[in-house]
């Protein structure tokens, strides 16, 4: 059986090959200027051109890639919607990591390959237009819960070992689930305004009467949620109103330790000018993971800072939602309690963190005694099937 290849497709990848080979040109161009100049040039920048006959091949090999990619991009867009393909899981999977990883960079060079943020149900985009969800949705309630993925996966995800939260509350609870599809690779606060933007139209658009909105959030999913919803109120949106609950799922509220230690990698890679250009392959990883470092969920949390340098926490805290009752689950995949199981957490993100609790009282999150659950030997991604963790989260909302 032959795989159909989506001419969109194919100037997407196109169009990293091309960006990845300048890159990596410009890696390597840096690193040969500085080991050229000796180690008493310890002030050498990371990404300085060479010069004489060795600056004329680089420059060659980046003028040939530059017009060889345009080519390409050019041929294949004089193609592009005359074939096409139904979109497969694995392929879903694999733009939802490169998503993940790259997505900002995608925008910015307006790469195809970048997902646009839309609501899905039964796997498939739905217009938030009333006849249109009539349609699409033949037995909407007046129930509704949004589901928002994590980093680097999709509306697929939600489905892990059989079990789905969205369907299964649809089944006990009478909720219509639906299931948000975005970039994860943009600014925490750049998606979050996007889904303030969905959900104000599916308010608007939902063919009966809303009794009630609630919100699902996994990993970034939750951070996003976060700040939809203080966007939303800032802004005198109709959803944020209509809000009853929402659920955080193993959510980094304050932060992942794994992005912490990216940023340190960083760090010593720039200590040497023979290293400092390799520094430069750590900064492609997105504005989305960036954003875990801390738990960004404004653009006045990053906007005008280099987001790869070294800093202390500076984000303007951020509370819960008045009036809506919010529920956090943390996973742990450590025997026991210590300081040692809390910092693994649930193998991503830190026991703290997920709940909500900082050592600044000014951050930590309103939970509620009531509102914290931990699931012993639940590790990230089985926060999305475990079954204690569902029954958990079906008493919540059924409450």
């Amino acid at each position: 059986m032959r795989t159909r290849v989506d001419v969109t497709d194919l100037r997407g990848w196109g169009r990293l090959a091309f960006d990845a080979t300048l890159g990596v040109t410009a890696v390597v161009e840096g690193m040969h200027h500085n080991i050229a100049r000796g180690p008493w040039f310890l002030d050498a920048p990371p990404s300085a051109r060479t010069r004489g006959l060795t600056g004329l091949v680089y420059g060659a090999v980046r003028g040939v890639t530059r017009i060889v990619g345009e080519g390409y991009d050019a041929a294949l867009s004089r193609a592009a919607g005359r074939t096409g393909q139904a979109s497969s899981p694995r392929r879903e999977a694999v733009l939802a990591a490169l998503n993940g990883v790259l997505g900002d960079h995608l925008v910015a060079s307006r790469n195809p390959l970048a997902i646009p943020m839309q609501l899905r149900s039964g796997g498939r985009p739905v217009a938030l237009e009333p006849r249109a969800l009539r349609e699409a949705i033949p037995g909407a309630t007046g129930k509704v819960v949004v589901l928002v993925h994590g980093l680097c996966t999709n509306h697929l995800r939600w489905r892990r070992r059989g079990h789905d939260h969205g369907a299964a509350l649809a089944r006990d609870l009478g909720y219509t689930p639906l299931y948000l599809h975005y970039n994860s690779g943009l600014h925490v606060s750049t998606s979050g305004r996007g889904l303030d933007e969905v959900l104000e139209a599916l308010v608007r658009a939902w063919p009966m009467p809303l009794e009630e909105l609630s919100l699902l959030g996994h990993s970034l999913g939750g951070l996003v949620v976060r700040s939809a919803w203080h966007q939303g109120a800032a802004a005198g949106h109709a959803w944020p109103r209509r809000l009853r609950s929402a659920v955080f799922l193993g959510t980094p509220h304050h932060g992942a330790a794994l992005e912490r230690g990216g940023n340190w990698i960083d760090v010593v890679l720039g200590v040497s000018p023979y290293t400092a250009p390799l520094a430069r392959l750590g900064r492609i990883r997105s504005a989305g993971i960036t954003d875990l470092r801390h738990g960004n969920v404004l653009d006045e949390d990053w906007q005008g800072r280099d987001r790869f340098a070294r800093s202390p926490d500076r984000r303007r805290p951020v509370p819960l939602p008045p009036g809506v009752r919010c529920l956090a689950v943390a996973g742990t995949t450590a025997r026991g309690r210590g300081a040692a199981a809390d910092l693994l957490g649930d193998g991503l993100v830190p026991l703290a963190s997920a709940l909500g609790r900082h050592r600044d009282p000014r951050r930590t999150l309103a939970f509620g005694p009531a509102g914290r659950a931990i699931a012993p030997g639940v590790g990230h991604l089985d926060l999305l099937c475990d079954p204690g963790v569902y029954a958990r989260v079906r008493e919540w909302l059924a409450g």
